[in-house]
């Protein structure tokens, strides 16, 4: 089976332009929850957002096609035979408020679906993709299908775009579930409300490590192993005792053909909510057992960017596996039960070849990645 290694990457998020930028600013604990300039929020439980100010458009477009702009403006020589996956739940909702306003018409970007034909004119690819729409697990589950396609022999190279911003139709969304903190989200700690929600992408190049080696591409990490399970409890909420979870890190571990203790971090989904945050911290205890692998969660930086959080976590992976390094955890003060072990507020050096990345959706949906830093690294 052919190995599979990531040969690009970028991202834009509310900490940062690029990825170095942001990787920097995840170090120095640099936090971009701010007060939501982008909608009034009167009315619901937050009035708190990660927003980058860039995305920012005229009433008659969407801020959504703006951020995929700055993402796209980052790639350099993208094959134009290249299969295109993109990974947004929302694409255009914005529009939605602007419609109701009369101040632009509903386009056909509105749809989700249609979120790859964007991209693909934009880059001028002859494959116009397809969008995975599986929730908070999206991106990391158009990651794993990129790299079997790849591994199968059916594609060369798979590009993996995903990105969303905050909409107000989306926020309303989350403030009628009170599932948003009224505060900057605190993951794992055991003060925390809830989440805050964030604008961001990312855009992955995977590629065959024969072809990439050939091109003579820089390299230094492989897609060593990965995982999906749903544990079908609820429309929301995740088990509590985090099987759905568990079983997608043990599938990672299988494929991988490892075992926990060659893991030398976790890149949680860690949202902040009650839930989730305590279902991560079951599932974790369950594979890891009595081993002490230091584990971390972005959001309370750069909040939930649904669609765009896995990219953003695997594109972050490579410089972490690179420099040896796991970002601290803002927010992060009083742990929750079990966190104490796991999360830590300051940056932790890890010197295994493999981290771990997690993210978990609506409706039980469940999906880990297992990045491995190159030997010669």
């Amino acid at each position: 089976m052919r190995k599979v290694v990531i040969a690009q990457t970028c991202v834009v998020t509310p900490v940062g332009s690029d990825l170095a930028s942001t990787f920097q600013s995840f170090l120095n604990n640099r936090c971009g929850i701010k007060k939501n300039f982008r909608f009034e929020t009167k009315n619901y439980k937050s009035s708190y957002a990660a927003l980058i100010k860039k995305v920012e458009m005229p009433d008659s477009r969407s801020s959504f096609l703006n951020l995929t702009d700055l993402i796209i403006n980052q790639l350099d020589n993208i094959p134009k035979d290249c299969v295109l996956l993109t990974a947004t739940t929302q694409g255009c909702a914005d529009l939605f408020a602007k419609n109701q306003k009369k101040q632009c018409l509903i386009n056909r970007y509105l749809i989700p679906s249609n979120i790859p034909k964007y991209v693909a004119k934009k880059l001028n690819l002859k494959n116009s993709g397809v969008n995975i729409n599986s929730a908070c697990a999206s991106p990391t589950i158009a990651i794993i299908k990129g790299t079997q396609m790849i591994e199968n022999n059916r594609a060369e190279c798979v590009l993996i775009f995903c990105a969303d911003i905050v909409s107000e139709f989306v926020f309303s969304g989350f403030s009628a579930l009170n599932a948003l903190s009224s505060s900057p989200t605190r993951p794992f700690d055991i003060d925390r409300q809830g989440l805050s929600l964030g604008d961001g992408g990312a855009a992955i190049l995977l590629m065959d490590e024969k072809l990439a080696k050939k091109q003579c591409i820089a390299i230094n990490t492989l897609i060593a192993g990965y995982g999906i399970a749903s544990d079908a409890t609820h429309i929301t909420a995740p088990a509590r005792d985090g099987r759905g979870l568990i079983i997608a890190i043990n599938n990672a571990l299988k494929t991988a053909r490892i075992t926990p203790g060659h893991i030398g971090a976790i890149n949680t989904h860690g949202t902040g909510t009650i839930y989730n945050d305590s279902m991560e911290i079951a599932a974790f205890k369950k594979v890891f057992k009595d081993l002490k692998v230091p584990g971390n969660s972005f959001k309370g930086a750069i909040g939930h960017t649904l669609g765009g959080a896995g990219g953003i976590e695997a594109a972050i992976g490579t410089l972490m596996l690179k420099e040896r390094i796991l970002p601290g955890t803002h927010g992060f003060l009083n742990p929750e039960p079990g966190a104490e072990n796991l999360i830590s507020p300051e940056n932790v050096p890890f010197f295994k070849r493999y981290l771990l990345s997690t993210n978990s959706g609506f409706a039980g949906t469940n999906a880990a990645l297992i990045l491995e830093r190159m030997e010669n690294q």
